[in-house]
């Protein structure tokens, strides 16, 4: 069970509990969540929820940053990566939200620097990727949303420079 003040994932969004309401429905237990990105939504969930985890320590997600390199990126033609973006989002697993933030980052780089127009498409879901991701990983390494991902960012060129 976890505790007043915890940060958690709920679905694929950073939630702190701000209260437990014991009995509250059906004799259950529920958290009180307030999503981290609006902090006037306010969740009741039971305390038993499957879509509720942890966040990640901090030594786990440096080991997943320090092999973004390890990470491959999509290799999928135009028409199929859409689904493969969307099945790796639906995960929420870090280390595929990361595939999708370097391949989309990488095929936009490569568009970039043949001087075409980037791809809504890659955009999109690069976007999204961050979204879900950063929050999480800004919490544990104590630093904000922008920095995180400048950081996640220079480790993503540092495998594009020397790859």
């Amino acid at each position: 069970m976890f505790n007043v003040g915890d940060y958690i994932i709920y679905l694929k969004d950073v939630c702190k509990i701000t209260s437990i309401k014991e009995k509250y429905l059906n004799d259950e237990d529920y958290y009180i969540l307030t999503p981290i990105n609006d902090d006037t939504l306010k969740l009741n969930i039971p305390v038993n929820n499957k879509s509720l985890r942890k966040l990640l320590d901090l030594d786990k997600i440096m080991e997943i940053i320090d092999n973004i390199q390890n990470i491959e990126i999509i290799e999928e033609d135009d028409k199929a990566i859409e689904s493969e973006y969307k099945r790796l989002l639906a995960s929420g697993n870090p280390k595929d939200l990361i595939k999708v933030i370097k391949t989309s980052y990488f095929r936009n780089k490569i568009r970039l620097d043949n001087k075409k127009k980037i791809s809504d498409k890659d955009k999109n879901y690069f976007e999204l990727a961050e979204k879900y991701l950063y929050p999480e990983f800004s919490i544990v390494l104590n630093k904000t949303i922008d920095e995180t991902r400048e950081f996640i960012i220079n480790k993503v060129d540092e495998v594009i420079c020397n790859g």
